[in-house]
């Protein structure tokens, strides 16, 4: 029997330097009609983030992220739209929260702020917890795990700690999704193992959002023969073939690029289950 299809969550990066499509979307007005796009191609939850995660990344200044999100975030969610702050700031999480967010996504944890499990809890938004070593300007200093379970059990392990911290902040089980975080202090094959071993993080009992689109590891695998990676446009079909693995090993969400490619995926998925909804 085919598992409950992954909700697709619609990436729209409001930044100047993401490394997928920086400045596409950085104009507010533009960042707002690309959410509604992704609407239209079956986005569940828009994605809307105002700093760039990609390795290497500095950060902005608060008061710029919260200029580049808090308005795009207040338009769609006025349209009833599902949407999620990208962030890992407390502050910008409170007025994503405050200007109609549902979801607070943030890939460090709360690691990088200690104040985000306190806003968390004292709202009802779902809270989606990344694994995270450290910011993107030095991350893969980080990308070693020669302990016992190789990564796969380190970021078990470390996940689970901050669960930990997230119930005794107050942050009910229920409102909890657990991310490996594919490509942060992680290198190709870690990211491999990783979605290999899927099973081992959701026996930790909590629903598993993964976020594999266009990342570096897809463009390695596809590499010239030069060893010259896959350009970041040109990886949408090895996404798109996650989206289908991913799908049948019954992960809560898939946070994507390309929405259409991914929902026509789940749908002719759901069909050969013999489900036309």
């Amino acid at each position: 029997m085919l598992p409950r299809l992954p909700r697709l969550m619609g990436i729209v990066n409001v930044t100047p330097d993401s490394f997928s499509d920086g400045g596409r979307w950085a104009d507010p007005e533009a960042a707002i009609e690309h959410g509604r796009r992704l609407l239209a191609d079956g986005a569940d939850i828009l994605d809307i983030g105002g700093e760039s995660t990609r390795p290497g990344a500095t950060r902005p200044l608060v008061e710029e992220e919260l200029d580049r999100v808090v308005p795009v975030i207040s338009a769609l969610a006025a349209t009833g739209a599902e949407v999620s702050v990208d962030t890992m700031r407390a502050e910008v999480a409170r007025a994503g929260l405050d200007a109609g967010a549902s979801i607070v996504n943030d890939v460090s944890g709360g690691l990088a702020d200690p104040a985000m499990l306190e806003v968390v809890a004292a709202s009802k938004a779902t809270y989606v917890a990344m694994h995270w070593r450290a910011h993107s300007d030095h991350m893969q200093d980080f990308a070693a795990y020669d302990g016992p379970g190789g990564v796969v059990g380190a970021v078990r392990d470390e996940l689970s700690e901050r669960v930990r911290a997230m119930l005794a902040a107050g942050i009910e089980r229920e409102r909890i999704v657990l991310d490996p975080g594919l490509g942060f202090a992680k290198r190709g094959d870690h990211n491999w193992e990783l979605l290999r071993g899927l099973d081992d993080l959701r026996e930790l009992g909590f629903p598993v959002l993964v976020g594999a689109s266009r990342k570096q590891f897809l463009g390695q695998l596809l590499a010239a023969a030069d060893g010259t990676p896959r350009a970041v446009d040109e990886r949408e079909y090895a996404g798109t073939a996650l989206t289908l693995l991913l799908a049948q090993r019954g992960v809560w969400g898939l946070r994507v690029h390309d929405v259409r490619a991914s929902h026509d995926t789940l749908r002719v998925l759901a069909c050969m289950a013999g489900s036309h909804d």
